[in-house]
Parts: C-alpha cells; sequence; structure tokens
C-alpha cells in the first residue's frame, strides 16, 4: 500500500509540473512587467504633476508682476490709475483683471472702473491665493486670484478658470489632474470643488508649490497599469508565453524521461532482474573466505549487465530501492543455501542499506526471512549503512537496530573516512565493522599523510572493539601492510571480483 500511494503521488506530481513549470515564468514576467508599468506610470506621474507646477508658478509669476507694478498706486483715485491697470491686463499674458484696494474695500477694477466692495483678507490661503467657483462676470468659470499687499493698500490680479484647466488638459491627457488651492480644486474641465481631490487609483502623486500655496496632484485611474502593459508590451507578452510553453514542454519531457525510468525500474523488479553479484571478504591471517559482500546488478534484457552507478541512486530517490533489496537478499538466500555445505559456520554476508531501509520497519522482517532460510549459525547477516542518504537518529531508528541486534545482525558502516556522517555514525549508533575506504587504502607506499589517516582510524577501531574490514585491496603490499597492523578482513580485486552466483560456485569449489 505504501508504494501505491507513492507512486499515485508521483503520477500526479508528472500532471502538476509541467504545468507549475509553464506557470513560474509566464507568472515571474507578469509580474516584472506589473512592476515595469508601474514604475512608469509612477514616473509619468511625477513628470506631470512638476510639469503642471511649473506652469502653474508662471501663470502666478506673471500676475504677481503685475500685481507688483500697480501695488504702488493703491490709494490714488481710480481715474487716474484705472488706465495703469488695463496696461497690465494687456500686457501681461494670463492676467484677466487687475484691482486695487484700499482699507480691505476694493475701489477700483480693470474691468468696470470704479467699486465699492468689501473684502475679506481671510478667504486667501496664506493671504495670498484664493480659488473661486466663479463671480458675478463668470458665474460657470472658475477664477484663481492672487493677492499682494504693502501697508494699507492691495492688489488683487485675477486668472480666468480657463487658463487653468487648459493647463491641466495639456499636462493630463492620459490621467487624473487636479490643481489645489485651500480648501478647493479644480480639474481639467474647469470645474472647482470644495474639500479634497480624490486620490487616483494607481500612482497617486502630489507636489507642493515652494512659492505659492498651492499644490498639484496627478495619477491614472484603474486599470491603467494593464491598458499599459497592453499597449506597450504587446511584444513580451508574446515572449513570455513562448517561454513558458517551452518551460511546460520542457518539463512535461523531462518528467516523460524521469517517469519512463521509474516505470523500466519497477518493471525490472517485477521481472527479477536485479540480481546478486558476490565478491568475497578474506581473512588476512591465511587468506580463507571468511564472507561476501552482496553487490547488486541489473541484468537488462536488451542492454545486458549495467553498473549499479547508473541505476542504484535514482532507485534511492523514486523509493524502489526497499523492494529491490528485498529480492536481492531473496535471490541471495536461494543462490547460498545452493552451496551452504561449502560454507563455513558463521560465513558473513553483507548487505547495503541505505536512510530508506532504516524508515521502513519490514526490514526487520527481510532480516528475519533471511536468516531463517538457513540452519542456525550457518549465515552471519552484515548489514553495511552507505552515506549517499544522511541516517537521521530517532527512537525508532534506534528500536529497530536493537530488535535486528536481537536476530543477530550486525550493522557496519560502509566506506568509513570519507563521508561526512561517519563519526557522527559511531556515536549515534552501535555499531560492530568499520569498512575502510579504498581511496585509503591505494595509498599505502605512496601517500604518507593518507597511510597515516588509515593507521588512525585502524587505532581508533581497536580502541572501539570494532572489526575492520579494509576496501579496495589490489596489491600483496597493500595485504601485508593491513595485515601487520591486524586488519582481520580484507577485500579487493587482490583476492576476486564481484562474481555473479555461477562463478562464485566455481571459485568455492577451488579454495
Amino acid at each position: 500500500m505504501p508504494l501505491q500511494l507513492a507512486a499515485s503521488k508521483r503520477r500526479f506530481s508528472r500532471r502538476l509540473l509541467p504545468w507549475l513549470a509553464a506557470a513560474v515564468p509566464l507568472v515571474c514576467g507578469v509580474l516584472i512587467l506589473g512592476w515595469e508599468a508601474d514604475r512608469s506610470l509612477n514616473l509619468a506621474a511625477k513628470r506631470t504633476s512638476q510639469l503642471a507646477m511649473e506652469q502653474f508658478e508662471l501663470i502666478l509669476d506673471n500676475v504677481a508682476a503685475a500685481a507688483d507694478t500697480v501695488l504702488p498706486l493703491a490709494g490714488q483715485p481710480c481715474t487716474q490709475v484705472q488706465p495703469a491697470l488695463l496696461d497690465q491686463v494687456t500686457r501681461r499674458p494670463f492676467v484677466r483683471s487687475v484691482n486695487l484696494i484700499q482699507a480691505d474695500t476694493l475701489y477700483c477694477s480693470s474691468l468696470s472702473g470704479e467699486v465699492s466692495e468689501v473684502v475679506d483678507p481671510r478667504d486667501y490661503v496664506d493671504g495670498q491665493l484664493w480659488l473661486l467657483a466663479g463671480n458675478p462676470v463668470t458665474p460657470d468659470r472658475g477664477l484663481l486670484i492672487y493677492r499682494k499687499v504693502r501697508d494699507q493698500g492691495s492688489v488683487l490680479s485675477t486668472v480666468d478658470g480657463y487658463h487653468l484647466s487648459n493647463a491641466l488638459r495639456m499636462m493630463g491627457s492620459a490621467q487624473a489632474i487636479t490643481l489645489q488651492v485651500g480648501p478647493n480644486w479644480i480639474e481639467a474641465n474647469g470645474k472647482v470643488h470644495p474639500g479634497a481631490p480624490p486620490a487616483a487609483a494607481v500612482a497617486y502623486t502630489q507636489l507642493k508649490s515652494a512659492r505659492y500655496p498651492f499644490s498639484v496632484a496627478s495619477g491614472f485611474a484603474a486599470g491603467a497599469r494593464w491598458s499599459l502593459m497592453a499597449e506597450q508590451y504587446t511584444g513580451m507578452f508574446g515572449l513570455l508565453l513562448l517561454i513558458s510553453a517551452v518551460a511546460g514542454g520542457l518539463c512535461h519531457w523531462a518528467m516523460g524521461r524521469s517517469g519512463s525510468r521509474y516505470q523500466e525500474l519497477q518493471r525490472a523488479l517485477d521481472a527479477e532482474e536485479f540480481v546478486p553479484f558476490y565478491q568475497p571478504v578474506v581473512l588476512s591471517q591465511g587468506g580463507g573466505w571468511a564472507g561476501v559482500e552482496v553487490l547488486m546488478r541489473w541484468q537488462h534484457p536488451r542492454e545486458g549487465l549495467v553498473r549499479p552507478d547508473l541505476f542504484i541512486p535514482y532507485a534511492e530517490d523514486c523509493g524502489l530501492i526497499v523492494p529491490m533489496t528485498r529480492l536481492l537478499m531473496k535471490r541471495t538466500a536461494q543462490q547460498l543455501g545452493a552451496c551452504l555445505d561449502r560454507l563455513p559456520n558463521g560465513f558473513h554476508v553483507g548487505v547495503n542499506i541505505t536512510a530508506r531501509h532504516c524508515q521502513d520497519p519490514a526490514l526487520f522482517d527481510d532480516c528475519k526471512a533471511f536468516l531463517d532460510a538457513f540452519p542456525p549459525g550457518r549465515i552471519a547477516l552484515t548489514l553495511e549503512l552507505t552515506e549517499r542518504e544522511l541516517i537521521q537518529p530517532c527512537a525508532e531508528i534506534h528500536g529497530l537496530f536493537d530488535r535486528l541486534r536481537g536476530l543477530g545482525v550486525s550493522i557496519a558502516i560502509d566506506d568509513f573516512g570519507t563521508g561526512q556522517s561517519s563519526l557522527s555514525y559511531l556515536q549515534q549508533f552501535k555499531v560492530d565493522f568499520l569498512k575502510i575506504d579504498q581511496s585509503f587504502v591505494a595509498m599505502i607506499g605512496v601517500n604518507t599523510l593518507s597511510r597515516h589517516v588509515l593507521d588512525s582510524i585502524i587505532e581508533l577501531s581497536a580502541k572501539l572493539e570494532l572489526q575492520v574490514v579494509a576496501e579496495g585491496v589490489e596489491t600483496e603490499e597493500q595485504r601485508a601492510y593491513l595485515a601487520a597492523r591486524n586488519v582481520k578482513y580484507l577485500q579487493g580485486y587482490l583476492f576476486a571480483r564481484p562474481m555473479p552466483a555461477v562463478d562464485f560456485e566455481q571459485a568455492l569449489l577451488r579454495l
């Protein structure tokens, strides 16, 4: 059942991953384009607000210049100064009217001559600007009034709302832009409204003038981001779709290859194509066979014998290594049972296990079934811990190892000295054998430093009362060196290469 559930999950992942692979570049690309669109809109809004502010300051500079010119005339009779007021209206761009005030009473206007109208300075923001919705002359059109004061006299210079709305239209043809003066604001259609203007949905920007008491706000309506992306990034969207399709297709192809490898391994497992090869472990004193290490090979019907490094790592990744090892132990028990009369009592049989095996409670049953195939004491089973995957110690694993020891199963650390966790395994697990990696054995007589490491491992095992198996022995010099240091078990090409069951039986007959 667990294998069926795992297979179901893998089938689901094979269907889902290509879609995810296609979605990732598309989503990331859209997010990047969205970010770029936001950046462009923010820059555009800031630029527009800055240009609008500069334009309104230019307008106010003209009306301020008109006010400065006629301010010394404040208090003089209207009949004498009205021509000067009309001259400023004629000379200055954007100036609609110029008006003189004495003691808060407007008494002379460039438009109508002598008048009498009370002026309330509190209507003006900072005593300087007032934005109106209209006046008796143009009740439906906004009006901006600039006020300049000196002593008891003052000047009011006005700007027609047409100039303001026209500037707003020119600056913000594709965006919302407003001019606010105190409690009132005007939009591009020339309408003046009380209160604060509505904030734009996208890229809202507000700038305040450092010279006059007004502010300009701009931004874009909702959906502007997508409109910009659709208008300017059409080619990029096409490229993203192409990249997504290629990514999804490649993932589907890769998953297909991955799935076919899994299916091929499952097929081979069902056909029992994984066979044991045996490499003898000999006694350093006398050269007799003390046991064998069982190595897995794949007898492929078309490719022939497949090397273990080509399929075992993938079998571990996809979870098939456990049933494959179970098959290996079953075949080993059958083959060794056929030649049991030629094996010494306590003949050691070493089988490699990984972290996946240690997480599977069925390992105990597999080992028990293997030992039950032989008379008591005839075969000694050793499980060799490999380090392709790190075995994390926990109560379940310690309990499993204790139960295995109750069966008489020994624990060995394979390739000791090369893995990152070899020393930690010694601390975390109770082991019986250390298998010295062949890379240290190969340096005997060649590399002094590696020889010292080898001597240290041998010395450590003696202090811990552990048996040592030296792997990769290929020369007589290596054998003699190890034997002189009381390494009891040796394994390597000097004695025999890994061999199939038929050759193993023939080698037993020659002993």
